[in-house]
């Protein structure tokens, strides 16, 4: 059997990208603070993680996510 060694960095970019799908952003700043995550290169990270992005891309996540979280208040 083989085990594939998962680069720290690239894991931790796909954890993080998995967290701002399903929670909103400040949840998962608030997360990254208590567990230390800011220790690396946050512009760095940044540009990895929305680097398809364009400010109309982030509006219709940003709306997107809006919409999901008040339909779920009005269940």
């Amino acid at each position: 059997m083989t085990i594939k060694m998962i680069n720290e960095q690239q894991n931790l970019q796909e954890v993080i990208q998995i967290l701002l799908t399903h929670l909103e952003p400040s949840k998962v700043m608030k997360f990254w603070a208590v567990c230390k995550l800011g220790e690396g290169n946050y512009l760095q990270l940044k540009d990895k993680l929305f680097a398809q992005d364009d400010v109309d891309t982030l509006y219709e996540k940003i709306k997107a996510y809006q919409d999901m979280e008040s339909n779920k208040d009005k269940t």
